[in-house]
Parts: structure tokens; C-alpha cells; sequence
């Protein structure tokens, strides 16, 4: 399996030498934020990283190889290909025998991550059972049901059934734990009406948490819910008619599957005039922070 894999030399020298690493996925350069946006906002979430001492590893799928941490040309390669799959865990062999670019999502990176034994993950919102289809579940929740890595994220994507994707991180055993929030944010929103089972107020009770966690042998991730700043939130009361608008399109032009997500994305920050645009990369550089600042903290002791 080693052979699929290759380090950037930052991130082989830092794994190395048993700094603290952190883990990036690159769906949100491929198909996440619409170009210049995704390749300014990777290089900062990158430069917050190192900002706090951690190295940052973003991961892709490039001509052949799964690679953990990427140069400033690799970041502007991926984003340059127009054909760059949308890599989750079932189609990292094909693409990996196809020699194809891709970029990998929250279920990919966590696989990925987890064999290079990187143990803390930022992104900015996992995937989760979608609205009005109980079958369609993201295989974000299946990775994080049985892949022991931390992942900060600002709560599940706003687009999502928000309570049944609670039930199934209930279900299969998933530690959720509300950073500062006592709810599950939804992404453009800080706060919700679904309480969380679980919350802490300083790194070092949630590194204390974690590290109980690895010790038991817990095959799961933990889940650690980061609101979006209260400043730069979307309210429901706004967001949510532009959900609303945004899925009856998609279910007007049949979009399904892999296409669905971006599509969301992309109509409701038509209809928000760029607003949920901008909160989506506040909240990403906001998960990356407190993701740098735990990887140190666990690098610490």
C-alpha cells in the first residue's frame, strides 16, 4: 500500500520528527469554492497552519499517487484541471490506476490521513444524511463510524437533515463533542436547536478527551463541533429559504449523487449575493486554526 503514497518533504521530515502535523482535504479546491477563492483559501488555511507551528498536509489524488502535503505548484495544478475528480473511498483505486487528478473529500482524506498517521483533521462541514432521503448517506459518517482521527469542523453541511445525521453519529458510536457550544452548529449558523451530548471550554480538556479516547482503543473519530464565529454567521431565518430554493432546483434539473452537494453550495450562494461564500472560508480558516492549535497541544505531550 506504501507505494501508492508519497510526502511532501515538509510532512515526511515533520512525521519524522514527530511534529505536529495537520491534515487538509482538497474537495474544497476541486469542487468546493469557485476559482480564485479555492486556491486563496487553501494557500491561508496553509499559512494559519504554519502560522501555529503545525505543518499542514493537504491531500490529493495526483497522476498516480495519494499525496500527503502539496507544493504551492501541486495546489496550482490540481486547481488548473478542469477534469480533477471529486475522490471519495470507493474511487481512490480507479483514479489512483487511471493516473487522474482528484481532489478528496472529508470519507478520502480521512483514509488517507489515518495510514500516514496523521491524528488531527480540519475541514468545514462533514457530509451527512441528506433531506428527504433516508438512503442517502454521505460516506463522511460511514469513515468517521470506524477511523480513530480528530476532525474539527463547523457541524454538518446546512443543506443536510440535520437531526437524522445527529441519530446516525449516535447510531454508529461517533463522540460529538461541541467546542465552546453546548448545539450542533450548521455551518453558516453558530448555534441550533439540537443539543449535543458533550462540550468543553479549553484545549486542554478536549486534548485530555481525545487522548482517553486513542487510549481505550475507540475505533471512531471524535467529532469536535466548531461554530462560525457569531460575527460573520448567516442566520436560519436567512439561509434557510436559500436551502430551501436550492434543493427544489436540484430535484427540478435531477441532480443526484456526487454532483449534489456542489450544486447546493453553489445556488445558495447565488441567492445569498456571495455571503454564504465568504462564510464558508471564514469558517474553514477558523477550523484550521483550532485544528493547528490542538495538533499542538497533542504534539506537546
Amino acid at each position: 500500500m506504501q507505494q501508492y503514497f508519497e510526502y511532501s518533504q515538509e510532512v515526511k521530515q515533520a512525521l519524522q520528527e514527530r511534529k505536529p502535523v495537520l491534515a487538509l482535504e482538497s474537495t474544497l479546491i476541486t469542487h468546493g469554492l469557485p476559482f480564485p477563492k479555492n486556491i486563496e483559501t487553501a494557500m491561508a488555511v496553509e499559512k494559519i497552519a504554519r502560522e501555529n507551528n503545525v505543518t499542514p498536509a493537504t491531500i490529493a489524488i495526483m497522476q498516480g499517487k495519494i499525496r500527503i502535503g502539496l507544493s504551492s505548484d501541486e495546489l496550482e495544478t490540481l486547481v488548473q484541471d478542469q477534469h480533477a475528480a471529486k475522490a471519495s473511498v470507493r474511487d481512490i483505486p480507479y483514479l489512483l490506476s487511471q493516473k487522474l487528478n482528484a481532489g478528496t473529500t472529508v470519507a478520502s482524506t480521512l483514509f488517507c490521513a489515518d495510514f500516514a498517521g496523521i491524528k488531527v483533521f480540519a475541514t468545514g462541514g462533514i457530509g451527512g444524511v441528506h433531506r428527504g432521503d433516508d438512503q442517502d448517506i454521505s460516506a463522511d459518517l460511514i469513515m468517521l463510524s470506524k477511523t480513530p482521527i480528530a476532525v474539527v469542523c463547523a457541524g454538518a453541511k446546512a443543506i443536510l437533515d440535520l437531526p437524522k445525521t445527529l441519530e446516525f453519529l449516535e447510531t454508529y458510536s461517533i463522540p460529538v463533542v461541541g467546542y465552546r457550544t453546548d448545539t450542533l452548529p450548521a455551518f453558516y449558523s453558530s448555534e441550533t436547536e439540537y443539543q449535543l451530548p458533550a462540550r468543553v471550554d479549553d484545549l486542554t480538556s478536549l486534548v485530555n478527551l481525545l487522548k482517553i479516547h486513542w487510549q481505550l482503543g475507540m475505533p471512531s473519530g471524535v467529532l469536535i463541533a466548531n461554530p462560525i464565529p457569531s460575527s460573520d454567521e448567516i442566520p436560519a431565518d436567512i439561509i434557510e429559504p436559500a436551502i430551501s430554493n436550492a434543493l427544489k432546483q436540484a430535484e427540478k434539473k435531477r441532480i443526484r449523487g456526487k454532483a449534489i452537494t456542489p450544486f447546493l453550495l453553489s445556488e445558495v450562494a447565488h441567492v445569498t449575493q456571495g455571503k454564504s461564500l465568504l462564510a464558508n472560508i471564514t469558517l474553514i480558516k477558523n477550523n484550521v486554526r483550532l485544528g493547528a492549535m490542538i495538533a499542538q497541544k497533542i504534539s506537546a505531550l
